[in-house]
This record gives structure tokens, sequence and C-alpha cells, in this order.
């Protein structure tokens, strides 16, 4: 009883924070209903079109969306209920944050990918970091988006993984020339069908069919003995919490809308969504397997999140339904690696200046990337993947600091922005020190690091922040 209200309170706090906190964020940001934004000045039909803001809102979290609200709760939930917290608390004043100011500096920027947003704001030393990181993280995201939902459809289909593979890697080819408007504009709504119906089904199963919701809610649970839950926690749950991935993907979004206002709707709502998402399922890992205990159990040594998605959706839904659920999982993976290896095309195209207007100019951008994909996907990531977290993290934790100097320059309440990257460069290079994949120092040494990082992160900031720019950047 007392978890299911714990669940309940939580998603309902997610929700107040949207209409509360988002309200501030817009309000500090001061959104303008007059300005024309890029899907009318920069009109040409393939990336920049005007499209209705709810289908606007519905493929920027599509994009957004991909494994992290599963998986990363999964394995997040091994800390116990405290997972929980995180997700409502970091969507609400990092992720939501992270996500409206990128997209909306993204429209007072003409579009441009964060590379270039990222230039102009911190620098061209920053930006040249960012361009070829970014690219890296954007194409290897695409592949591991290939591989993950090819061996969910082959265990719904029976057909083997390879076919599977090449079929998603065609799908994305057309995903990243084509028009937004008229191929990823009309394959998202169906997709989102389908992910509601697991949203909602399980949950609602899970309830139905007499799962004790939360039986223990002790926040001092840690199955990871040797892995403390500062900063663990606050990379392992990304997507769902904060994620710099998304910021990567909001320039496709800040290219479609019509109205500045929209932008909370948008941005900040979409990561609102997530964060509901994520809760489901950080719910469901530590019901349907009692505790954390039993969820590191299911899981097993390597971590199986796909095991427990499949094993999760077959119990509570039977094997027909299950399998719509597993396909719709699936389908999260596949309509973020589509718009991956998209925003890696965009990129490139911005970083040269490279118009995207005709079909040729598009193909010689997307073939080397989707030849790269194709290689790649017969490579094991299992080592090169566990950077990802931190690299992702340190994504957003840039944008965030990119954001606080638009948002000093122009002597606008920029707290909104240097908290979060405060506590995401603390959190980051926490876990770079502490790692076996960094440095493996003693963990208060690791701790004292970052902490420090912050503050002289922030001093820094301070300092070259002192007065408003009397030049409008962006402009």
């Amino acid at each position: 009883m007392a978890g299911g209200l714990f669940f309940f309170v939580c998603f309902a706090v997610l929700i107040v924070g949207y209409f509360v906190y988002g309200t501030i964020a817009d309000k500090i940001f001061q959104p303008d209903e007059n300005r024309p934004t890029p899907a009318k000045t920069e009109h040409d039909g393939v990336d920049f079109v005007e499209m209705p803001t709810w289908k606007v809102a519905l493929i920027q979290f599509l994009n957004i969306s991909a494994l992290g609200p599963v998986f990363g709760p999964l394995l997040g939930a091994l800390y116990g209920p405290v997972a929980l917290l995180w997700i409502v608390f970091g969507c609400i004043f990092a992720g939501g944050v992270h996500d409206y100011c990128s997209g909306m500096l993204s429209i007072r920027y003409k579009g441009r990918s964060v590379p270039e947003i990222v230039n102009a704001n911190l620098g061209d030393l920053a930006s040249q970091f960012m361009i070829y990181f970014s690219i890296v993280v954007l194409v290897l995201i695409g592949v591991v988006f290939v591989t993950v939902p090819a061996s969910f459809l082959t265990t719904v289909s029976g057909l083997p993984g390879m076919t599977w593979v090449y079929v998603i890697l065609a799908y994305y080819f057309l995903a990243t020339i084509t028009p937004i408007h008229k191929f990823i504009g009309h394959i998202y709504p169906v997709c989102m069908v389908v992910i509601l119906f697991m949203a909602v089904s399980l949950p609602a199963m899970l309830f139905f069919k007499g799962y004790a919701v939360l039986p223990n809610l002790d926040f001092t649970t840690n199955t990871h003995i040797s892995l403390p839950i500062w900063p663990m926690l606050f990379i392992t749950i990304a997507c769902g919490a904060i994620s710099g991935f998304h910021g990567t993907q909001s320039p496709m979004a800040a290219r479609c809308i019509t109205n500045e206002k929209m932008g909370r709707r948008v941005f900040y709502g979409s990561m609102i969504a997530e964060g509901a998402l994520a809760l489901i399922w950080a719910t469901i890992g530590l019901s349907f397997y009692e505790d954390a205990e039993g969820l590191r159990r299911a899981l097993g040594p390597a971590g199986n999140t796909a095991l427990v998605v499949r094993e999760v959706s077959n119990t509570l839904l039977g094997s027909g339904l299950g399998a719509v659920s597993i396909v719709a999982v699936a389908l999260l993976a596949i309509t973020s690696g589509d718009t991956a290896f998209r925003s890696a095309r965009l990129t490139i195209a911005d970083r040269f200046n490279l118009s995207q207007k005709t079909m040729k100019s598009r193909l010689i951008i997307a073939v080397p990337l989707l030849l790269a994909g194709c290689v790649l996907s017969h490579i094991n990531f299992g080592v090169v993947w566990r950077y990802f977290g931190w690299a992702n993290q340190t994504l957003a934790m840039i944008m965030l600091w990119t954001s606080a100097v638009y948002m000093a320059k122009r002597g606008k309440f920029h707290w909104l922005c240097t908290l979060p990257a405060m506590f995401m460069t603390a959190a980051t290079t926490t876990y770079l020190c502490f790692d076996k994949i960094g440095f493996g120092l003693p963990y208060w040494v690791a701790t004292s690091i970052g902490i420090a990082a912050a503050v002289a992160s922030c001093i820094f900031f301070l300092i070259m922040n002192r007065a408003p720019s009397s030049t409008p950047l962006e402009e």
C-alpha cells in the first residue's frame, strides 16, 4: 500500500513539476511569440519545416527516449527506491531545464546544432571538442540502436538477427535523407501508439495481477556493494533524469516548431514524459521481482536488461500482447537510432556550412555515416559502451554551462542552469576519478576532486560573466 502511494506521489510530482518549474524556466528564458522561428526563416522543405506542435512534441519525445528510460531505470533500481527520487527531481530540476534550454537555444541560433551553440557561448576550443565528441557519440548510439532492437525483433519474429540489422539500417538510411515531415512525421505517430500500449498496459497489469508495488521502501538499499550511490546512480540513470544525448536531438524539433511559446510543451514536456516512462520501469523492476536483490538476480552478472524486459512483458501480458510490448521497446530504440544518424548529418552540415536542400548534398554526408554504421554493427561494444554513461552526462554538463553563459550574458537568472551544471560537473568528475574505467582513485579523493571541480567551474563562470553582454550573440 505504501509503495503504491509512493509511486503515485512521484508521478504526481513529475506532473506538478512540469506546470510549476517548467513555467518558471519559461518565464526566466522569456520566449517571444512574435519572433520568427527557423522553420519560417530557414525553410528548406527538408529539415526546416513548419509542423503542428503535437507532432513536433511527439518527434522530440521519441527522438530523446531510446532505451534509456527502460534499461537505465532497471539498472538504477539496483540502488533501491532512491532511484525513483533521482528520476523525479533530476527530471524536473536538471533534465527538463537542459532539454528546454538546448531546444530554445537552437531556435535562437537559427536551428543550429550543439557544437555551433557551444561555439557562440563557450568559444572555439569547446566547440572543436564538441563537434568530434558529439558525432562519435551519435554514430555509436545509432549503431547500438541497430543491434539491440534487432535482437528484440528476432525474439518475436524468429527471423535471423542480421536480417533485422540490415532492415533497420535501410530504414535509418531513409530516415536520415528524406524530408522530416514526409517520412518520420508519418511513421512516428504509429510507433507512439505501440509505445503507449506498453507504457499503460504493463503497470496496469502489475496492479491487476496483485503484485505488491514497491514492497520494500528501504532507501538505504544498494546491491552494488562496491559501487556507492554517489555518483554511480546519477550516471546509470541518464535518460529519464538528464541526458546529454537529448541536446543533440533538440535541433531537429527546433527546426520545425512554429512558435517559441511552444518550447515548454515540446522540450520540457517531452523530458517529463520520458521521466514518467523511466518511473514506470524502475517501479516494475522493484515490484515484479519484489526488491532490488530479486532484480539483481534476474539481471544476472552481465546486467541483462533485455532478458528482464522480455520476462516482464510475457508474464504480465501473455506471449501475444507481451510481444507487442517487446516491439514497443524495440521501437523506442529505433526512433532514436534513426535521428542519431540524422543529427550526425545535420551536425556535420552545420560545421562545414553545407546546404542540405538537395538529395545529393545529403547523400554525400549520409552514405559514409551509414557505411560506418554497417561496419561498426559487427563489433562488440561491451567495453566501449561502458564509457558512454560518463560521455552522455558530460555532454549534458557542457550544454548546461553553455545555457548558463547564454543566460548570464543577457542578464537573466542564470542559476536555473548554473546549479544543475555544477551538480553534473561534480557527478561526472567524481565518476571519472573513482570508477575503474577512469583513474580508480579512492572514493573520498574522487569525491573531493568532483566537488572542487564544480566549485572551481562556478567561480570561473562567475568571473567570466560578471556583466551582461551588450550584443545579442544569436543575432
